[in-house]
């Protein structure tokens, strides 16, 4: 079986939470290091304990739709089935690397 290795590969601060009709709340984020991507696995930290896992469903810059976002940058991040959003969470984005075993 291959190991199964977490790379974090962004960090988000939430600044300001919005709530839109039909979407829930969209989490108004500023990019602290690395990338976030649409798509992209995270895990939410409030006070340092996860409090809940899941997927990006949609991230926008501004008014525009984007892939990714850059350290030093603001989202707009909706996530989804989570609404239990404050100012001040943590937002860890992540991938999972699968590496084979091999036989030395």
């Amino acid at each position: 079986t291959p190991t199964v290795e977490e790379v974090v590969t962004g960090e988000a601060e939430v600044r300001e939470i919005f709530s839109v009709p039909k979407l829930g709340k969209i989490a108004g984020c500023y990019v602290q290091s690395g990338i976030v991507t649409r798509g992209s696995k995270v895990r939410f930290l409030r006070e340092g304990v996860v409090i809940w896992n899941g997927q990006i469903i949609s991230l926008r810059r501004g008014k525009d739709d984007v892939k990714e976002v850059d350290a030093g940058y603001e989202c707009g991040l909706n996530i989804e089935n989570f609404n239990d959003i404050k100012v001040g969470d943590i937002i860890e984005a992540f991938k999972l690397i699968e590496t084979k075993k091999t036989l030395a």
